[in-house]
């Protein structure tokens, strides 16, 4: 298993930068007990990756691209509930509420839960890591969309080149394993936008990217009724995208209301991997 390699390496490398060529402190990775040649296996193969996209020019841009999963496959009255914790200054509040009531309630949901948003919350998340109502995924290290070249939407800036790309999805990935042992299967970046060059790149790092079909809170935005409407709208197969980082909105207000609706009428709620 891969324990907290990239970020030994990022250590390891220093002021240097994540993105040139790495010299491997043996002293420092069996510290951590880290095997080398494992460190060395996966610096190989993010240099593959590296050589084999950094000179592609990508084509297109935005959160509907090939290979975004927007939609479950099922037979069934499913619907996917996912919520984003951003981090950041303004983004790692905690709504203890709408946790708390998906407990309760048994109303599963795959959370994508940032870096920053994590080191601001260490024991919640724990907690939420140790449910079984819960699945824990990816959700970048920076919240930056993703992209070869520094593309930008509601004035953040994306990553800039293939080696921001694998940091920003590597970086978190490690922290959650470090701490849970768990394995992220899903990435979904900060804006769920991407080009379709850094898609191609989270594939190749083992990752399915995770869209939705239904805009649930607008980023914590939308007022209780505004929340009601657009989630009562969700139908077999949909998934929908909230967040549990902004308490002082009305994401809990309006979403429980409406998943006890969907309830009521014959719906059931599972997680990205069920």
């Amino acid at each position: 298993m891969k324990k907290i390699i990239f970020i030994i390496l990022c250590i390891v490398i220093g002021v240097t930068g994540c993105s040139k060529k790495l010299e491997i402190n043996e002293e420092s990775l069996e510290e951590n007990n880290v095997d080398i040649g494992t460190v060395q296996e996966e610096k190989e193969d993010e240099e593959i990756i590296i050589k084999k996209y950094e000179n592609i020019e990508p084509k297109e841009w935005g959160e509907d691209l090939k290979l975004v999963t927007n939609y479950i496959n099922t037979e069934n009255k499913e619907i996917a509930l996912t919520l984003d914790a951003c981090g950041g200054k303004n983004g790692s509040d905690y709504d203890k509420e709408l946790i708390d009531f998906l407990e309760e309630e048994k109303i599963p949901a795959t959370l994508f839960i940032n870096y920053r948003w994590i080191e601001a919350n260490k024991d919640i998340f724990m907690r939420l890591a140790g449910s079984d109502n819960f699945k824990i995924e990816n959700h970048g290290y920076g919240h930056k969309p993703l992209s070869v070249n520094k593309n930008s939407i509601y004035n953040i800036e994306g990553t800039s080149n293939v080696e921001e790309v694998i940091k920003e999805i590597k970086l978190n990935e490690e922290q959650i394993y470090k701490l849970t042992e768990g394995k992220t299967k899903y990435f979904r970046s900060g804006t769920a936008y991407y080009d379709d060059v850094a898609i191609q790149i989270a594939k190749e790092l083992g990752y399915k990217i995770a869209g939705f079909s239904i805009n649930g809170d607008g980023g914590a935005t939308y007022s209780k009724e505004e929340v009601i409407n657009e989630v009562s709208k969700a139908k077999a197969g949909d998934i929908i995208i909230c967040h549990f980082n902004q308490p002082n909105g009305y994401t809990f207000e309006g979403l429980s209301q409406a998943l006890i609706k969907l309830r009521e009428e014959g719906y059931t709620f599972v997680k990205l991997e069920d």
